[in-house]
């Protein structure tokens, strides 16, 4: 589905990301791992084309994304949920919401209440109200709820479990799993690497904008190098 070929970017003469190969295949979770400054936001940025490559390709069903707006990949089928969450904290959650709607489509109620009554009660419970107040949590909620209402076949999600109370950041993992289960195709960038390792079905692992190891659920698990990885001395494999 998205597939990433000697991707280089980089920030003046800092080198952000080097010869990046990944790929994401449909119904997939992949999760993109490593430490701060490891490459992991730039990668998000190069596809949703709000960085600019040095080099390579980033295709998604065969056709190249480079050169795309914003705009336009939220309409070939990709949504992102950015670091932060970037929710309007003036907004009511259901302007919050409304604001998911590609390219300025009508909204989909059927989608809404199935997104608040089965997967998002919070928000349901505060659609009237603020954004600024809901929790961490809920606030991560929206945003998720927020991209999926533009019907993504493909969801980006950068540090979803940032900022999170234990008990959030499960929560956040266990709506990860359901849109697997429903066949949302998910890119997880994550600083958490025990848990994306044991949500993903594939995860690559980044350092100082290199890919040094990248393999399935089992094949890392059965390592115990992953922590060597980010401390840079694990030769990339």
């Amino acid at each position: 589905m998205l597939s990433i070929r000697g991707l280089s970017v980089s920030y003046g003469r800092v080198n952000a990301l080097r010869d990046l190969d990944l790929e994401v295949r449909q119904g997939e979770i992949v999760a993109l791992i490593g430490p701060n400054g490891a490459g992991k936001s730039t990668t998000m940025k190069a596809v949703f084309g709000l960085v600019k490559p040095r080099a390579g390709e980033i295709e998604f069903d065969g056709a190249s994304l480079l050169g795309c707006s914003p705009e336009d990949i939220v309409r070939r089928g990709l949504s992102l949920v950015p670091e932060g969450r970037h929710i309007f904290q003036s907004l009511t959650v259901a302007e919050n919401l409304a604001l998911g709607r590609a390219g300025g489509a009508s909204p989909d109620k059927g989608l809404l209440d199935q997104l608040l009554d089965q997967r998002f009660p919070a928000l349901r419970r505060y659609y009237s109200e603020p954004a600024a107040g809901l929790s961490g949590g809920e606030q991560q909620q929206l945003a998720i709820a927020r991209a999926l209402l533009a019907k993504p076949r493909l969801l980006l999600l950068d540090e979803p479990s940032l900022g999170l109370a234990p008990l959030m950041v499960v929560e956040v993992f266990d709506v990860l799993r359901d849109l697997r289960d429903q066949g949302v195709t998910v890119l997880l960038v994550e600083q958490n690497a025990t848990q994306a390792i044991a949500l993903a079905d594939r995860t690559y692992v980044l350092r100082t904008g290199n890919l040094v190891m990248h393999g399935t659920r089992a094949e890392l698990q059965a390592r115990n190098d992953i922590q060597d990885a980010y401390l840079g001395t694990v030769a990339a494999s």
